[in-house]
């Protein structure tokens, strides 16, 4: 096999196995406890955390993944999109805006219940 074969052909493994990783890791499905911050300093991405924002953080998803999460306790479901990283705590899942928070219904409580799937 010529050198560029060879080249070409480990490429396309190591991506085909990346993509296998990726989905692996999948938010589909998971569940588990979430809780809420309002920060006014920047977000792992970049911007401008915004407390009323629809957003959340995440440890692994890719910046822009948007999730539908929905909290177990009341049924309440809201989108949010990835844009940092985080929870820090263990055994929680994901860290909302205090605006998904507040539409998830559990800003008093500071932490819930949810279930979350890529959309």
């Amino acid at each position: 096999m010529k050198k560029t074969n060879q080249t070409a052909l480990v490429a396309l493994t190591v991506a085909a196995g990346l993509m296998v990783g990726a989905s692996a890791s999948s938010a589909a499905g998971q569940c588990g406890r979430a809780s809420w911050y309002a920060l006014h300093s920047r977000t792992a991405n970049g911007e401008r955390m915004n407390p009323s924002a629809l957003t959340a953080a995440h440890r692994s998803l890719p910046f822009g993944t948007k999730l539908k999460v929905t909290n177990q306790n009341n049924g309440r479901s809201v989108i949010v999109r990835i844009n940092d990283r985080g929870p820090f705590i263990k055994g929680r899942v994901l860290d909302l805006s205090k605006g998904a928070a507040g539409q998830l219904g559990f800003i008093g409580s500071g932490h819930t219940s949810v279930c979350m799937a890529r959309v």
